[in-house]
């Protein structure tokens, strides 16, 4: 995830989503990845204290600052890399698998007031963002 000044995700030329200030936060979900992981997500990206207080250190979440999240699927975070020149995604869950689960990142959000976006499962979207920072970081759960 990033925490973004502004972002936006366009399909076929049409904006789909977009935010101001929070976090634009691209989702892989691997095979054997659950509920419950999903459900901790959301809540760890609400919580997690990333954004500045008044003397400039990381003591703020998301719930702090009324910032939105951005959710985008994005199943090459789960390639691999390891042999040849051509990332792979056989460790990447199915689609009938993955897309609920990236949608249940967003219900969890969403359960606990964050304003949430989206983008189009499997469609192939442009994703625009202003780093605020720029901070970036990965969570596995």
């Amino acid at each position: 995830m990033q925490r973004v000044r502004e972002a936006r995700v366009t399909v076929d030329g049409e904006v789909v989503g977009a935010i101001g200030a929070g976090l634009c936060v691209l989702v892989g979900v691997a095979e054997g990845d659950v509920e419950a992981a999903a459900d901790r997500l959301g809540e760890r990206l609400a919580r997690l204290r990333i954004f500045e207080n008044e003397e400039g250190r990381f003591d703020r979440s998301l719930l702090d600052t009324g910032g939105a999240a951005l959710v985008v699927s994005q199943f090459t975070l789960i390639a691999d890399t390891t042999k040849g020149n051509r990332p792979g995604f056989s460790h990447a869950a199915p689609p009938a698998e993955a897309e609920p689960l990236v949608g249940r990142v967003a219900g969890a959000l969403r359960d606990l007031g964050v304003p949430v976006e989206t983008g189009v499962f499997g469609a192939r979207m442009v994703v625009e963002l202003a780093n605020d920072g720029p901070v970036t970081i990965v969570i596995d759960v």
